[in-house]
């Protein structure tokens, strides 16, 4: 199995990644929706969406939501959240979503907070952008939130120990054949555990190509979480805002 396949169905992953700043997320969505100007009742579909943390807060802003991801153990969590209009559903993000899972099309697909780069094949990846693309109404929107490669090079902390729930995690991170790789280490109850984490360190161009092969223009690119303007040198993300063209 790939390493997205066991690791993020663990207790564990969810332990080290809690602390995440739900405001922040919050406010994000919020900044993000306001320049997108998206009308009430559009739907928008959450893909790879964890814990549903912004699948919920986008329903709660008066969208019908669709809230898909590879992890059984999250979307069995987020079923408890689920109403006329917010529903979850396991899927991999490389299959058609259209018309196996909704029998309707999106006004938005958001993929946000590094859910991108996974795959180690191309044709992987830009099976990601077609099924987006199919599922998507013309002149839709699809918001690709990923990390700024050249800012993490310029970053990279090598090791960090994390402590949480009476848990030390021994953090180990390395760029190797345009790859960030995290590994992970640590021990709970006298056993010891190893995952990792390994993303495909994509640039701006690789990303603008995949969009424009399958219909998509690129309107923006943000920087940061206030949506900042994008700087390659200093800016940690790389906020991706593609618009589905027009099909004659």
């Amino acid at each position: 199995m790939a390493w997205f396949e066991t690791w993020f169905d663990t207790p564990y992953y969810h332990i080290l990644y809690k602390d995440r700043d739900f405001a922040e997320a919050e406010n994000f969505i919020t900044l993000l929706i306001n320049y997108l100007n998206i009308p009430k009742d559009s739907k928008i579909i959450d893909l790879a969406c964890g814990k549903g943390r912004h699948s919920v807060f986008l329903n709660q802003l008066g969208y019908e939501v669709l809230g898909l991801d590879l992890s059984k153990e999250s979307i069995s969590h987020n079923k408890k959240f689920e109403n006329s209009g917010l529903k979850f559903a396991v899927h991999d993000m490389r299959n058609e979503i259209y018309p196996q899972i909704s029998s309707e099309k999106a006004d938005a697909v958001f993929n946000l907070f590094t859910s991108f780069g996974y795959f180690e094949k191309e044709e992987d990846d830009k099976k990601i952008f077609q099924s987006i693309s199919n599922i998507l109404n013309d002149g839709g929107f699809f918001v690709l939130d990923f990390l700024n490669a050249k800012w993490v090079e310029n970053t990279l902390l090598k090791e960090e120990i994390k402590t949480k729930e009476g848990i030390e995690f021994t953090i180990k991170k390395k760029i190797e054949n345009q790859h960030i790789i995290k590994d992970i280490s640590f021990t709970d109850n006298g056993q010891r555990f190893d995952y990792f984490e390994k993303v495909k360190l994509h640039t701006l161009d690789a990303i603008k190509n995949y969009a424009e092969e399958f219909g998509f223009e690129r309107v923006k690119i943000f920087g940061n979480y206030q949506l900042s303007d994008f700087d390659l040198e200093n800016s940690p993300r790389c906020i991706n805002v593609f618009r589905k063209r027009q099909q004659n």
